[in-house]
Parts: structure tokens; sequence; C-alpha cells
């Protein structure tokens, strides 16, 4: 939103006062530390280009100048085609010369991009051997053209801005080159293909490293003459500068006409329908009609001029020309699926390193110039794609209520929490799921798995071609899925209080929660297994005593163990050890003997044996901070593989292997918005052949 007009004479420490005592500003940022921030945020100055001011002194006072009739007139070589660092781009920005639109070649010429501080307007604006060329005067006799003149007969190094409307950019990865503008750039690189020059802008910070400005405080500067200094010369000559092009922003004539109709000011009250016949008055209100037109509405400015209507009515005729028109959408320029870009900038926020395999480079792109943006501000958006009009004097509260009448941002919401939900699942490691059988189910009833361990070896065939049946023994086991969930709510205050770090942490730690769900079900099963018998000297699956500690002997007994196993006719299974389950006391210990290829054994006869480790890179070691233990005394386990002899078996859902997030209708009594996160599993016992238990002591 515009603030309000720097009055003369006044501090900038007196002017962010005032504006923080502005009503509208205190009805759009209730907090005082947020509406101080918007205030000094604003009132600072971005710059693409630089200004070099020459002007005599003896032609610097504005009053002598409307006297004999003479304006200070400049020549702006404003962008020459080089890259640029540009604040809200992940890239460097190239704008191709070749695709910028010139609207006209009257454009306002303004002070730090400030909708109410013109300083004058361009008469020539063209592209000239790479060059992007402006001329004009400094026609308008305000604060800003007084302080642009003032500084200059100082010697202050003004700079300039450029204005550009993004409509279209190609993203050019890294290792790629480009030939833009007549130069030869490698990426990673941003190329603006197509872009709409919109006003230009004294600051006093800019980016391009070799633009300029000449000004001449006469009228006597020449077009195309002898006194204008070659483009090529004046690039030499410039001073080190940055540039930047304006990222897609709100509809500029627009916020103008709100303000002029917020403000209302009593001149507005003094015009009539027809021309004014004193001269000041008469040019204060063509000056008021330019300054809400922008110069992007000159039919409306011709009109509002010519029949002599008022500012406040010009404002609204404004106003109603920004609007969409159904069925078309308002929406940032360059940007076809906003409800996509929103998502990815809110995951980025959420750190989602998914997101890059996700979305194509353009997306990607856009999103990271929306990645600070807040809750407030999607829901404005929102509001503006789906052509839900706000009224000018919208609260917070309004602006939210109004956008969740709209699908996209409900939508937004609800993908951004499911999707960094299950990053948050992810991204915590699951030792579970590794050791486990997964399993597949279609209800909550218990599934039967059957084992065949009868007679399942081959037989010969015999010579009339028959083959024997197996015969599949009795053995099996159950297993069943269970749900666990979790409320995800984001109230009221978050919402109005922008509290993005609230609704994009609080999905990944739900996110987190489900995988350790998991997980503790899964080892407080595999723990109890003792007590519930899977563990014990009948299944051959245990080791205890002094030498059952994690070492190496230990290892051997542990693995011949589990190689010995045999179905009930007495035949072996051939169980293939796989992994190491150990405690996080025993980590380190478990990865000595998986990676190093000399080990020390030392036995009861306390003798210490080097040896070459026959155990390298054998049995993979997983930890679990769920398992218990004390130092090297902790139980342990080794485990088959769970393809072949499944000691454990998790069961998903339909295959749902990660939880589900869904929109949930709150209680009255809960103001806010509330999802539902919930989680289909179960966990079970399967073989008591596929592991052996060491007791570690």
């Amino acid at each position: 939103m515009p603030l309000p007009e720097r009055k003369p004479d006044e501090s900038y420490e007196e002017f962010i006062d005032r504006c923080m005592a502005d009503p509208v500003m205190n009805r759009e940022f209730p907090d005082e530390a947020q509406r101080r921030a918007v205030c000094e945020r604003q009132s600072k100055t971005q710059s693409i280009g630089q200004v070099q001011l020459t002007c005599a002194a003896k032609d610097l006072k504005i009053e002598a100048q409307a006297e004999e009739g003479r304006l200070p007139r400049f020549r702006m070589v404003a962008y020459t085609g080089a890259a640029m660092q540009i604040l809200g781009w992940r890239w460097p920005v190239v704008i191709d010369l070749a695709g910028l639109t010139i609207p006209k070649q009257q454009l306002p010429i303004r002070f730090g991009h400030d909708l109410f501080a013109g300083v004058g307007h361009t008469e020539s604006i063209r592209v000239e051997n790479g060059l992007l060329i402006a001329e004009g005067v400094i026609s308008r006799d305000t604060e800003a053209a007084r302080e642009i003149i003032a500084s200059a007969k100082r010697g202050f190094p003004w700079q300039a801005s450029v204005g550009v409307s993004v409509e279209e950019y190609e993203a050019i990865k890294e290792n790629q080159k480009v030939s833009v503008n007549g130069q030869e750039f490698a990426g990673p690189l941003n190329v603006v293909r197509k872009g709409v020059l919109g006003e230009l802008s004294f600051v006093d910070l800019g980016a391009d490293m070799a633009t300029s400005v000449s000004v001449a405080a006469s009228s006597t500067l020449e077009q195309g003459g002898s006194k204008m200094n070659d483009p090529q010369k004046e690039v030499k000559n410039s001073q080190t500068v940055q540039a930047q092009a304006d990222p897609p922003k709100q509809d500029q004539p627009q916020a103008a006409a709100a303000q002029a109709v917020r403000q209302a000011p009593a001149v507005q009250a003094q015009q009539s329908a027809q021309p004014n016949t004193d001269p000041a008055q008469e040019a204060e209100r063509i000056l008021a009609i330019r300054k809400v037109c922008a110069g992007q509405h000159p039919d409306i400015e011709a009109k509002a001029i010519e029949e002599g209507w008022s500012v406040r009515r010009t404002s609204l005729e404004v106003l109603r020309a920004s609007r969409p028109k159904a069925p078309a959408v308002h929406t940032p320029r360059g940007i076809n699926d906003l409800p996509k870009v929103l998502t990815c900038a809110l995951r980025m926020q959420g750190h989602d390193e998914r997101v890059e395999k996700e979305y194509d480079a353009p997306t990607l792109e856009l999103a990271h110039r929306f990645r600070q943006v807040s809750l407030r501000e999607i829901a404005r958006m929102c509001c503006a794609w789906e052509g839900v009009e706000l009224p000018i004097w919208a609260t917070p509260v309004d602006t939210i209520k109004a956008a969740f009448s709209t699908r996209s941002f409900s939508n937004i919401l609800k993908d951004t929490a499911s999707k960094i939900l299950l990053a948050g699942y992810q991204a915590t490691p699951l030792a579970s799921v590794k050791v486990a059988k997964k399993l597949e189910t279609v209800d909550f009833k218990p599934m039967s798995l059957a084992q065949l361990t009868g007679d399942y070896r081959f037989l010969p065939v015999a010579p009339d071609g028959e083959l024997q049946h197996a015969k599949p023994g009795d053995q099996g086991w159950t297993i069943k899925a269970d749900t666990y969930g979790r409320l995800i709510g984001l109230t009221r205050q978050d919402i109005i209080n922008d509290d993005l770090g609230a609704f994009t942490e609080l999905p990944r730690q739900i996110g987190r929660g489900a995988a350790l769900t998991l997980e503790k079900a899964f080892w407080d099963m595999v723990e109890g297994g003792v007590a519930a018998g899977f563990f014990s000297s009948g299944n051959k699956n245990v080791i205890t005593g002094n030498g059952s500690a994690l070492s190496i002997i230990a290892l051997d007994s542990a693995v011949a163990k589990m190689r010995k196993q045999t179905d009930p006719d007495g035949n072996p299974i051939a169980a293939r050890p796989k992994y190491v389950v150990v405690p996080p006391d025993l980590e380190s210990t478990a990865k000595q003997i998986y990676t190093a290829s000399t080990l020390i054994a030392t036995g009861s006869t306390e003798k210490v044996l080097a040896a070459n480790n026959i155990h390298l890179g054998q049995y993979e070691p997983v930890v679990s901070e769920f398992l218990t233990g004390s130092g090297a005394s902790s139980p342990w386990y080794l485990v088959a593989n769970p393809d072949d002899v499944p000691a454990f078996g998790v069961v998903f859902l339909k295959g749902q292997e990660g939880p589900t997030i869904e929109e949930a209708t709150p209680d009255p009594k809960y103001l806010g918005v509330l999802w539902r996160g919930y989680f289909d599993f179960g966990v079970a016992l399967l073989d008591p052949r596929g592991a052996v238990r060491a007791a570690g002591s």
C-alpha cells in the first residue's frame, strides 16, 4: 500500500512517525513492530542504472526556471544489457532489450518508485546500440523534484531506476550458455524475454555497472545534436552501480486510485464537472489526475482532463478499470498457476527439500521470489486469483475470511501441510521398515500369513511327466493394521498475525511424530519378544552369558545359530543373516565390525589375537534409539533378510507407507482451521528363525 506523501521540510524520523500514526496503516498492520518495519521498508528505494548529474549551478533554482519557462533536461543510459543481481530473484537477471515493450514515449519520472513523489516525464525512449536510452525533462514542482536538483547542485551522485513489469522469462540452467543483447552469458541465469517499461525513478543506489545519466538544468540539451554525449563514451566513464528490475507487483494505478479515494482531500470536493476557471486550481486538478492514472490509463486520463472530471471521479474510474472482469482473473504478471507457485513457496519456507525434484525451473524461480510471502498476502492473491473483490478498507480479518471462501486458499494450505507432513515423516530414519517384511492389507481385519513349512523341495519328475503337489505345513501368523492420528490446527490468531512459522513447522513435527510412533510400536514389540516366548532356547534363537556381548566371537555364535535353523522335517531353511541391530551404546562397535579390515579379539584365556575381519561388509549395522541397554552389556540382534525368512512384519493399509492429512470441520468452539493427520499401520512378530537375540551379559 502507498505511504502518505512526505511534507516539505519534514525529516525522515518525522515522516516515519506520521506513517506509524496513519489510520489506514494502523488498521492494515495492528502490530506496532510490523507496522514500523513496513513503513521503513516501503520508504526505501530500489534502483536500476546510474545517474550522473552535470547541472550548471546558475540554472538550478526552480523559481528562476519557472519564471523563464526553462526546464532541466536529462539523458539517461538506463540499461546496458548486462547481468544484474536482483533482490527477489534467485539467479542473475538479464533483460532482453529486443523483447522490452515501450508503451509510449511519455512515461513518468519519479523518486524512489513512489507514486506520490513525481519528478518529471520522458519525451524520448529508445534502444540504441544495445543500450536503453531515455530523454526528458524534470517537469514537476514537488518536494522530490526540488530535492533532486538541490542535491545535484551540491554534487550528490544520483542514480536511476527503471520499473519493468516482467511478463515472460526464461531460466537458463547451469552449464548452459545464451546470447542476449549481443553478449554471451553462462547459466544459471534468468533472461526476461518479455517485459513492459513502466516508469523511471531517481534513487540513491543502483546495480548495472555501466550506466549513466547526463542532466542539464536548462532546455538547451539537444536531441541527437553535438551537445549530447556519445553513449559508448558515457558507459566507459560511468561510476560503479547496481541494477534491479522490479518483480511483478500490485497494479500501481489501482493503488493510487484507492489511496485517492481514502484520502479524499478537500480540493476534490471543490471540483465540479466543468473545467475550473482558476488556472492554479485547474493545474492542480490535472496534476492530481495524472498522478492517479500513473501513465497506465491514458484514455481515462485524457477524458478526465478534457471533460473536467474531479479527482475522486477519476479515481473511481481507474478502480473500475483495474478490477478483473469475469471470467478473467487478476494475477501477478507471468504466473499461470498461482496456487502451484504459492504451494511451492510455502514448502520452501517449510524446508521441504523435495521441491527441487517435483517442480520445473520456472515454478521454482517464481516460488523463490515468493518464499517470504506472508499468510495475509497469500490470502489477498487467492482472492484476486478467483475474482473475489476486497473492499479498500478490508481489515486482516476481512481478508482472511474472504480468502477462505475461495478453493485456492484452502487447497494451498491443505496441500502444503500434507507435503510438509510427509517430508517430516520421510526425513526421520525408519530402522523398523528396513529389517521387517513390508505387507499390505485392504482393511483392519487380522490378515493371515501362511508359510510353506512342509515338504517343499523339488522331487524327480516321474516318467509319465506328472508333478507332485507340495505339502504345506500348518505354521502361520496374523497381522492387522490399526489407526494412529493427531489433529493439526492453525488458530485464528496465527492466521491474523501471519504466523507462517507455526503453519510450516507444525506439519513437519506431526510427520516426525508419525514416524516415531511407528518406530516405538515396532521396537517395543521386538523387545517384548522375550516375554512372548519369541526369543527362547526352544526356538534356538538366543545367546546368553558372558560371551553374548557384541564381539567377533559372539557374532560368530549368532550367525551359526541362524544358519542351523531347520524346517519341521529337519531340513535347513538357509536363512541368510543381513543386519546387526543395536542400541546407540553399541553403534561404534557394530560399525567397526562392519568396516574394519583387522580386528582384535580377546578370548577366555586373556590372549589378545589380531586377525583379518572375516565379517567385513557382511552384516549391516542398524541403530535404533528405542532399544534399551547400558554400555557394552546391551542386548543386540542378528536379523535375516526379511525377503527370505521374515522375523518381523510391518503392514500398511492399502500400501500407504506414510501419514495422510485431510481438512477437518472444527468444533464451533475452535476459532481457526483444522486438519486431521492419521496413519494406518500394524506390526507383528513372525518367524522366530529369522532373528537371534544376544543378551549382552
